[in-house]
């Protein structure tokens, strides 16, 4: 069995989601305030043990016509030296343009509030990036079956 992590990766901040044990649902787990690479990645390393997670699904902040610009640059960057770091983790990449849209929206229509939105968004993102990967892969599979 494998467990997701996702990882919404910004400037400031990662969000972060986690896969259920059988790889169905994604659950927001927090939202780590980026200090250094250093805290990011013990913060990472403290996760993937808790949750005992297997593989890592990065959001790939593409543009809405589907290139990569700057941004995506920073992000495989960043995957790079997570790689590094766990070398026994699968590094997947998921497009995510539309995922802190889609997170933003639905705590709207949960009626959260502007300063609680603004303290989730991220993680919510994460499990947005997430359940889209797991969603592919169940269905690539259901197809090759």
């Amino acid at each position: 069995m494998k467990r997701y992590m996702a990882l919404d990766i910004g400037d400031a901040t990662i969000g972060i989601a986690v896969s259920d044990l059988l790889g169905i649902t994604a659950q927001g787990v927090e939202t780590i305030r980026r200090k250094s690479i250093e805290s990011d990645l013990t913060r990472l390393s403290e996760l993937i043990r808790e949750y005992e997670v297997t593989d890592l699904v990065s959001g790939l902040p593409k543009n809405m016509n589907g290139t990569e610009g700057p941004r995506c640059e920073v992000v495989k960057a960043f995957m790079e030296r997570v790689s590094r770091a766990f070398p026994t983790a699968s590094i997947h990449f998921w497009d995510e343009r539309l995922s802190t849209v889609g997170a933003e929206r639905s705590l709207l229509a949960a009626d959260v509030s502007r300063r609680k939105r603004r303290k989730v968004i991220d993680k919510m993102a994460a499990v947005f990036i997430l359940q889209g990967f797991m969603d592919r892969h169940a269905s690539e599979n259901r197809i090759g079956s």
